[in-house]
């Protein structure tokens, strides 16, 4: 997730600024490796929206210190500013302009015939380029490399394994240095390092990129998954469960498996092939075909918690914002099109609702818009894109269109929220399907006794909770409300002869339905503190004489406030309400 979001100006001309300076700033890091390592074949170098990188063949690994020594050859070339220009060639010039990069040659050959073919220098370096640079060298402006990765070739798995470095380019030191700021608050708070150290959650190579939940990070998302079944009550959707492997004969319906399957995992059980889901839709879809319905039954509203399991790449999964096995706050709606606005109003109301609960106070909507490829009519696909765009107009709310960028089977709207430090995260989704009712041939019987096609909402709020839990430990920098805390309150005894009294008060929490522990280990009492808040639990009570004589405990919270000596039993009846209300 772009950490440029958090600060990006909306000044195009700075934005293309910031392109222009880290593109030209790929050309001289390409320059700078070439002249430490002449053997290096080079790949490709794009600016992207934190900076640039450029992928390498070398003969070893990048080490911290090249790293230093490319920085230094580059400021040459920055002091030096040279022009930055452009010139056409024809592939037969461009191929022997380039014959010892084999790269190059590969991306030169690739090109339709018609292709132009354009080269930029600046002076004492060339590389094969579309364009898009500063005027010289001078005007790249402050930059830093910031690490390298392992990259295959062109992202295929069975090609050559080549060395990335990262790196960023800014308009002022002062844009620099901010933008490293908040890379390392962001390396503070990686849900990842932040797992580890709370005991959350943890990833093994036995099952690549499928999470292991210990017990307080199973907690935080069953404390996600508990929310939002209260939710459904509410809002008047119907819970269900269905299997987690399927018939061939079910994916070639839904149309997966011909467009999904490089993403499924496939088996073969009786000599008959099966495939486990990647999603629910097609269940559910088998779920309202087993009866058959009346308009007065519809809306029917499907939620499943179900586990979903997905193939994806090695080098693309990511902690658990990108998973192979995950589940979703997910659910189908099947009803008429004169329901859509008003389902479509009380999934945004309900979304509302979760988000401001979780801390999210702002959100970005976007419409996305029939794609050229599509099923369904264009009277449907009016009626749909009306019925969306008059929700969000009655709304009030600001939002973009996108053209073409709807599914193929229907509109839809996609909520972004920023976390703290600004970075956008796309979560919530709603959007309209014409081609599943089509496929598994679901009917209604209309008023006038005629059967009449449902249309299909699918609809995420969270969407998958191990995402949703990433980016919420992110936001939160792993202090997670008092309700989510899988610790909830720690007493902390002074001697070892408060730690009866200390276990008393545990007892007491516990049996209001508050996590609670007491902490009768041999440090100190500071050190205890210490400890506590770095396990980010929301409150300390801390027992010693006066408190024990008093049946009292003094409150400390985990940000360092000291809300002073209370009543054990208020102070049970106070963190149990403010767990039951979810403050």
């Amino acid at each position: 997730m772009s950490l440029q979001q958090a600060s990006m100006n909306a000044d195009p001309n700075l934005i293309d600024l910031r392109y222009r300076m880290r593109h030209s700033a790929a050309h001289v890091m390409a320059e700078a490796v070439v002249k430490l390592f002449p053997e290096a074949q080079i790949a490709i170098g794009p600016p992207t929206e934190d900076g640039f990188y450029y992928d390498f063949e070398v003969s070893r690994p990048f080490a911290p210190e090249d790293l230093e020594a490319i920085e230094a050859l580059m400021r040459e070339t920055i002091t030096a500013d040279r022009p930055f220009a452009g010139e056409e060639l024809a592939r037969s010039a461009a191929l022997e302009r380039f014959s010892d990069q084999k790269f190059k040659v590969e991306i030169i050959s690739d090109l339709p015939e018609d292709e132009q073919i354009t080269v930029w220098s600046h002076q004492s370096w060339e590389d094969l380029c579309r364009g898009g640079h500063v005027d010289s060298t001078g005007k790249i402006g402050a930059f830093k490399l910031l690490s390298v990765a392992g990259a295959y070739w062109r992202g295929d798995e069975k090609r050559e394994m080549l060395q990335r470095i990262y790196g960023t380019a800014w308009e002022s030191q002062e844009a620099l240095d901010d933008f490293l700021e908040r890379v390392a608050e962001a390396e503070r708070r990686d849900h990842r390092r932040v797992g580890r150290e709370l005991d959350l959650f943890f990833f093994d190579p036995i099952s690549p990129a499928s999470p292991f939940f210990l017990p307080k990070g199973t907690i935080v998302l069953n404390g996600l998954i508990d929310y939002v079944k209260e939710l459904y009550v509410k809002y008047g959707y119907q819970e269900v469960t269905t299997p987690q492997i399927f018939n061939t004969d079910l994916w070639k319906q839904s149309g997966h498996y011909d467009n999904y399957l490089e993403n499924m995992y496939m088996m073969n059980v009786d000599d008959r092939e099966y495939g486990v889901k990647p999603m629910n839709c097609p269940a559910h879809a088998m779920l309202y075909a087993a009866n058959t319905h009346s308009y007065r039954e519809l809306p029917i509203r499907y939620a499943d918690f179900g586990r979903l399991h997905r193939y994806e790449r090695s080098g693309v999964t990511h902690g658990l914002m990108r998973v192979r096995t995950f589940s979703q706050d997910d659910a189908h709606i099947f009803c008429t099109l004169d329901q859509i606005a008003q389902e479509v109003n009380s999934f945004i109301a309900m979304l509302d609702e979760a988000y401001t609960l979780l801390g999210f106070d702002r959100m970005r909507l976007a419409l996305s818009l029939r794609p050229e490829k599509r099923v369904g009519t264009d009277e449907m696909w009016d009626r749909a894109e009306a019925a969306l765009s008059q929700v969000l107009d009655a709304s009030g709310r600001e939002y973009g269109i996108e053209p073409g960028e709807g599914a193929f089977y229907g509109p839809k709207i996609d909520f972004f929220v920023p976390d703290a430090l600004g970075r956008e995260w796309q979560l919530g989704t709603v959007q309209l399907d014409f081609s599943l009712p089509e496929r598994f041939d679901l009917h209604y019987a209309a008023e006038d006794g005629t059967l009449q096609r449902p249309v299909v909402i699918h609809r995420a709020m969270l969407g998958s909770l191990e995402r949703f839990m990433g980016v919420l430990i992110e936001h939160l920098a792993g202090a997670l409300p008092v309700w989510l805390s899988p610790v909830q309150a720690t007493v902390i005894p002074i001697a070892d002869r408060h730690i009866e009294f200390g276990q008393t008060v545990v007892d007491k929490l516990r049996a209001a339905g508050v996590r609670a522990d007491v902490d009768d280990g041999n440090d100190r009492m500071n050190a205890k503190i210490r400890a506590a808040q770095q396990r980010k639990i929301p409150y300390m009570l801390v027992v010693g004489d006066r408190e024990q004589e008093a049946g009292q405990v003094a409150v400390r919270e985990r940000a360092g406030g000291n809300l002073g000596a209370v009543d054990v039993d208020e102070f049970v009846t106070r963190i149990a309400r403010e767990v039951a209300d979810r403050a």
